[in-house]
């Protein structure tokens, strides 16, 4: 494929500009190519869509034009019919003085239980509009996807809005380092920025510090953790980081922890990213101030707490050896959601962190029962200090309830080998003795057969098959060890379920959907259930 040859580039557009089509500042790309295409008359802008949707990929007809990131996210546009974005105070005239688009209309609606749009009458909108008019006394400004590409003069920005508290700019074109440094330090009120969706540029040097900003939130800017280390010195006050959607898999320099920085760092958001090691985030366990890590989304296979772990015993130079230190000493909230962890070490390792109390591990194979992981009630019981599992709240109720499950499923699997028993089921013993409960196993020299009453578990079944309409609940009193399959039978003997097979799902106090039951050899005691379960009866489609 030979190369694209042509004149000079037109003035207008240069490479790595970032642009929007004229008249529709929401879809943006960045310009990778200015010059003549073969075959067509006139010079031609060459833009890689981020949105992926273009009509090739750099090249026509065996001429390589420029490499676009997709197959299909590249096209060629006329000068004329692509923008190079407006200033940050004409953006502001457009939003707050101009007349209200198409997108601002539709956000006057909501959407009813039949997904048709109702009108909101917002009462006061004439005095609210009134009042954002008024720019010196705007204290939070929303710009997103105006076409943004430049600030203006610094002195008539500090004029016009010396009260700007917090300033959103999702989905511009910014994206020069130094034009947020100016922005900064004009505006010295300044203290939540959004940039998400704006294409920051690699370096990051000679950034002015931002001495007051607190939230500064990069989302798919195409950061890497390079330049957040270089940005590290300018962010002296920074007390939440949002990094999502920047394919970062490693945290590169731990050595930055060591020597300072990010000491009021509260919250760090690296969810929807690439870390699969978790090894990478023990290089952050030194952030004194960290109380929330957001790691929904990644690749982490396994956790541990440094100190606590074989593996985690040989990273020394993070200083975890340090009898004076502990590891993400006011770590309180660790979000794990939609990550391939699917070992109970893992899972037990979360008791380890001295303050965590907020834990999310949904959309984990661990937490997923149809791949071998365990239901809430195990999570709840295993879990020592969590208050909030999966974004649900943990009362002293199901706390209580979950741990004596948990003791009794654990008796009827395992022997009584109490070094199996402690390396397997690390709390079972102190809840045991906690709640007092004595094995309920039948002896060998027992002097009678064990009443059949004491196996029995009293189960709440309710038919929410839709064919069968409204049924009453009914309770029935069953052997511990009455497998799912006969559950079924018995269901379609109780509700009369003739023509269908009866699905079921067991219903569990702060689980946000039922568990489906579908291993057909499981018994009640395996599965856990007990006299508080409610089973559902649904119907197979």
């Amino acid at each position: 494929m030979q190369d694209a040859m042509g004149g000079s580039p037109c003035e207008a557009f240069k490479p790595d500009q970032r642009v929007h089509p004229a008249g529709d500042s929401r879809r943006v790309g960045t310009v990778k190519y200015v010059g003549p295409v073969e075959g067509h008359g006139g010079i031609w802008v060459g833009v890689d869509w981020d949105n992926g949707e273009g009509k090739h990929d750099g090249s026509i007809n065996g001429v390589r034009y420029f490499r676009a990131k997709s197959e299909r996210s590249g096209s060629f546009v006329r000068i004329q019919s692509l923008s190079g974005g407006i200033s940050l105070l004409e953006a502001l005239y457009v939003r707050y003085r101009g007349e209200s688009t198409k997108e601002e209309e539709d956000d006057m609606y909501v959407l009813s239980t039949s997904n048709k749009r109702v009108s909101v009458e917002l009462v006061g909108m004439d005095k609210i509009q009134d009042k954002l008019s008024r720019f010196e006394e705007l204290k939070a400004a929303s710009l997103p996807y105006l076409g943004v590409s430049s600030l203006g003069e610094p002195c008539k920005i500090s004029a016009t809005i010396p009260n700007l508290k917090e300033l959103d700019l999702t989905g511009n074109l910014l994206s020069e380092w130094k034009d947020i440094g100016m922005l900064c330090e004009t505006l010295p009120t300044l203290t939540v920025l959004n940039l998400s969706n704006n294409s920051m540029r690699k370096s990051a040097t000679g950034v002015l510090k931002l001495y007051h900003l607190r939230v500064l939130v990069l989302n798919n800017t195409g950061i890497s953790w390079e330049q957040v280390e270089m940005l590290k010195e300018s962010l002296p006050s920074i007390e939440e980081l949002h990094l999502m959607g920047n394919n970062i898999s490693t945290i590169e320099s731990g050595s930055s922890f060591v020597d300072g920085g990010f000491d009021s760092l509260q919250l760090l958001n690296l969810e929807n990213n690439s870390i699969a090691d978790w090894e990478e985030i023990v290089k952050l366990s030194k952030l004194t101030s960290l109380e929330q890590i957001h790691l929904n989304k990644n690749k982490l296979k396994r956790i541990f707490y440094p100190g606590n772990d074989s593996i985690s015993r040989r990273l020394d130079k993070y200083d975890i050896d340090n009898e004076s230190f502990k590891p993400f000493q006011n770590l309180r909230c660790l979000l794990l959601g939609g990550n391939c962890i699917e070992d109970l070490e893992s899972l037990d390792s979360l008791n380890y962190f001295p303050k965590l109390v907020d834990i999310r591990l949904s959309e984990n194979p661990i937490t997923d029962p149809a791949k071998g992981g365990v239901p809430r009630f195990v999570l709840v019981a295993r879990l020592a200090r969590v208050e909030v599992l999966n974004g649900s709240e943990v009362r002293a109720r199901e706390r209580k309830e979950s741990e004596i499950r948990y003791v009794r499923l654990v008796m009827s699997r395992h022997s009584d080998n109490p070094e199996e028993m402690k390396r397997l089921h690390p709390r079972f013993m102190e809840l045991k003795d906690f709640h007092g409960i004595e094995d309920e196993r039948p002896s060998v020299a027992s002097g009678g057969p064990k009443k059949m009453s004491s196996g029995l578990i009293s189960i709440a079944l309710k038919c929410i098959a839709a064919s069968m309409g409204e049924k009453p609940l009914q309770t029935k009193k069953l052997p511990a060890t009455t497998t799912v399959g006969k559950l079924k039978l018995l269901s379609e003997s109780i509700f009369n379920m003739k023509s269908t097979r009866p699905k079921l799902y067991l219903q569990e106090e702060g689980s946000p959907l039922p568990m489906l039951l579908d291993d057909d050899m499981a018994s009640l005691v395996d599965l856990g259930i007990d006299s508080s379960s409610i089973i559902l009866i649904d119907e197979e489609s």
